[in-house]
């Protein structure tokens, strides 16, 4: 999720936790603690974009990270003699709570987390909610700030929070529940087609979990339906060939690397030397006309061939 949402729940973490003890103090701290895997994106200023891939929500978000890491800090807060009132099994679990729930937000996402590193890297995500989406972030900005900020309120500054917790997470189940059904449209119009698939999935587009795409990959292709929470689209599927042979030309090592981050959902076109790659398991942008082709999505990773024989890699988006 975005950066604000990490500290809006952390904020609240905080509050629920260590508010009776020091009061706004602990939503601050909450809020601090709970950016602090996201630390990670300062290492673009060493890596490029691709390396980045595997980086980014990597190690930092990882549950080894976030037993280590509540040790960590906590060990440091008490050495410096913060927080003196709060024993240290508290202040354990309250720096444990910000941590985890940051990386198992981010794990409620598309783009997923390595939760398992350094044991697998594999990306794990539920692809229920949308990095963005006020729908979840508002409860917990409004129920921790209003107890804090608002004096006539600061006598239930506890229940306010606690209100902004339960909606959020109710939220949350909600977009779980709501990603079986669209899970099941999409089954079901697969098997209409007689679409022999060997993976799916489905993920929400902007706010509010009522936009949806389906992805259905096959060997040699993509399939892509768009779905909406309350209404029929009547949209038809749309098919896109993966042009699997025009990867064999390009770095094996960033091809890998494109295709490991896709999970198999992605598709390939060229513009004269410079290959464009497709990752429809994050970026669902809407579907893009061009003169040379069609794309199933605005964004895009490219390669090409210098002369020296030496690859380049970037990333860029198509016009709609």
């Amino acid at each position: 999720m975005d950066s604000l949402t990490q500290a809006a729940l952390g904020a609240a973490i905080g509050q629920a936790t260590l508010g009776r003890q020091l009061g706004k103090t602990g939503a601050i701290a909450g809020a601090l603690i709970a950016t602090i895997p996201d630390l990670d994106i300062f290492l673009y200023a060493f890596y490029d974009s691709v390396d980045m891939l595997r980086i980014h929500r990597g190690h930092s978000h990882s549950i080894i990270f976030c037993l280590i890491g509540a040790l960590a800090l906590t060990l440091l807060i008490k050495q410096a003699k913060w927080f003196k009132t709060v024993a240290y099994l508290r202040l354990y679990w309250f720096t444990f709570l910000c941590l985890i729930t940051h990386i198992l937000l981010d794990y409620c996402t598309a783009y997923g987390t390595q939760l398992l590193l350094p044991f697998s890297d594999v990306r794990l995500g539920l692809d229920t909610i949308n990095v963005v989406d006020p729908v979840y972030t508002l409860p917990l900005l409004i129920g921790t700030l209003a107890g804090l900020l608002i004096p006539k309120l600061k006598p239930y500054a506890l229940r306010l929070n606690a209100l902004g917790l339960v909606l959020s997470t109710v939220y949350l189940l909600f977009t779980l529940t709501n990603k079986q059904t669209v899970n099941a449209r999409f089954t079901q119009d697969l098997e209409k087609e007689n679409v022999e698939y060997i993976n799916m999935l489905t993920m929400p587009v902007g706010t509010a979990s009522i936009n949806w795409y389906g992805v259905a990959s096959t060997d040699s292709s993509v399939y892509l339906k768009k779905y909406n929470s309350f209404k029929d689209l009547a949209q038809p599927t749309v098919v896109f060939k993966k042009n699997e042979r025009m990867l064999l030309d390009y770095d094996p090592e960033w091809v890998e690397t494109m295709k490991w981050f896709s999970k198999g959902f992605y598709t390939v076109q060229k513009r004269q030397d410079t290959l464009l790659f497709f990752n429809l398991q994050v970026d669902m942008r809407g579907m893009v006309s061009t003169p040379d082709f069609d794309a199933p999505t605005q964004g895009y990773f490219w390669s090409t061939k210098n002369s020296d024989g030496k690859f380049t890699h970037g990333s860029g988006s198509l016009t709609l």
